[in-house]
Parts: structure tokens; C-alpha cells; sequence
């Protein structure tokens, strides 16, 4: 678990075994919940669990900034199992501090194999929005799993950064940081799969992806909810690449 304080113990497991779940639940009163799967259905199990712990957790879930609680259907597969999961949680009783994220700045890591081949990026357009740091998302659940339970307040919150942004805009400025001239190709539908399978992501992955790209509408918010949160403003994706661009080292020969 890189990056994690000597004092935490990382622990392997699944989510979608009842089993598994009861042990790891001995003895933790705090639980930060991110579902990993592109299914709701497997979350029967952790849900039941999580609400028969005793005595009750306090439990922060992420989900997604585009979840329209207006919608009984969801834009596309991504946001929809992030709904699913909101509406499974409730229905088991449970309260959970929501924290809705937008579009995370570590998801530009996705684009690696290709800064290292070259200088255009290509694959789907996708909606605008205030790209989050994912450090102030952290700190954000941090302080909710620490707040005092007077203090608490279920939200949802959304989290976002301080600047709406498309594609290119972030590839512009992640060229900035690494003192490149990048560029974004934006790809149709059935190109820009095959660009995501050929850069290693599973079929249902790149399928609900593209899905996404197809459907989901911009977005033009922006909030202080990081900043109510932790107490300083959210970061900006600027800044977030010229703290990242050593990860994205030098394009290959």
C-alpha cells in the first residue's frame, strides 16, 4: 500500500464474500466504502453486513458527481452503479456520509502508454467537469470518518475541483508540467475502444467507457464542498501535474 503510514495494516480481501467481510469488520467502527465493481447486484452481501455490524458504523461511501437524483435512470453504466449502490445502502438502513466525487486527476495515468509513445493522446471526448485532486478527496473522507458524530453531516457532498475542464484542456495542461507540447485526438465510438482494450483495459471496462463518453452530459458545477470539508480550497489539476509529471517520465525513441 504505497504511500500508506507504518501504523496501517494493509488487509486482503473481497467484498463480494458475507464471510470475508464479517472478519474484517471485527473491531473497526469506521468504514470508507469505494465499490470497485461495474454491478451493483455482488453488494448484497457487504451491504447486509455492514448493516448488522454492532455497535453501527460510521460509514463514508464514494460515488460519483454525475448521479442525478432527479433520474430514474442514470446517463450511463459508470454513474448508474454508482446509483444502484446509493439506493442499496438506504435500503438496508444504513446512513452513509455521501460523498460524490467528479472526474478524479489520477485518471490521467490511463494515458502513460501513450505520452510514452508520443505526443497525442487520442480516444472518446468526455464530459466537462471540474477535475478533483484525489488527495482532497481522501482528505474529505478523512475528515468525515474523524468528525465528531454531532458534527456529522450525511451530504451529499460534491466534490470538485476549482475548474471545469474538457480532455484537451487537461492534456494541455499536463504538457505544461512536463514541458511537452501534448495534444488530444478525440477518436469515434468504435475507435476509441479499441484504442482502450489495446492500452490493456478489460472489454466491459472500455464498453462502459465509451458509454459514458456517448452520454453523459457536461457539467458546470463547481463547489466549496472540499473546502468545507478540509478547511482549504480544492487543488487544481494544474497543480496536480506538475506534483505528478515524474510519474510520466520521457517519451521513449
Amino acid at each position: 500500500m504505497a504511500g500508506a503510514p507504518p501504523e496501517a495494516e494493509p488487509v486482503a480481501g473481497d467484498l463480494t464474500d458475507p464471510v470475508a467481510v464479517r472478519r474484517a469488520l471485527d473491531g473497526v467502527d469506521a468504514v470508507f466504502l469505494i465499490w470497485p465493481l461495474l454491478d451493483a447486484a455482488p453488494a448484497h452481501g457487504l451491504i447486509a453486513e455492514l448493516a448488522a455490524a454492532a455497535p453501527p458504523l460510521v460509514l463514508v461511501h464514494l460515488s460519483s458527481g454525475a448521479v442525478d437524483d432527479a433520474s430514474a435512470r442514470q446517463s450511463d453504466p459508470v454513474v448508474q452503479v454508482h446509483a444502484d449502490m446509493e439506493a442499496l445502502l438506504h435500503g438496508a438502513g444504513l446512513r452513509p456520509v455521501m460523498l460524490r466525487s467528479d472526474t478524479l486527476a489520477s485518471n490521467t495515468r490511463e494515458w502513460k502508454r501513450q505520452l510514452a509513445a508520443g505526443e497525442v493522446v487520442s480516444g472518446p471526448e468526455t464530459a466537462r467537469t471540474a477535475v478533483v485532486d484525489e488527495r482532497d478527496v481522501a482528505e474529505a473522507a478523512v475528515a468525515v470518518l474523524l468528525a465528531h458524530h454531532a458534527h456529522r453531516d450525511h451530504g451529499p457532498y460534491v466534490l470538485t475541483g476549482p475548474e471545469v475542464l474538457g480532455r484537451a484542456e487537461q492534456i494541455a495542461q499536463l504538457g505544461a508540467a512536463l514541458r511537452r507540447d501534448l495534444r488530444f485526438q478525440a477518436l469515434p465510438a468504435p475507435l476509441a475502444r479499441a484504442r482502450m482494450l489495446a492500452d490493456g483495459l478489460p472489454e466491459p471496462l472500455a464498453d462502459a467507457l465509451v458509454a459514458a463518453s456517448e452520454r453523459r452530459p457536461d457539467s458546470p458545477r463547481v463547489t466549496d464542498h472540499v473546502r468545507r470539508l478540509t478547511g482549504h480550497p480544492a487543488g487544481t489539476f494544474a497543480g496536480w501535474a506538475a506534483d505528478h509529471a515524474a510519474e510520466f517520465g520521457r517519451r521513449e525513441p
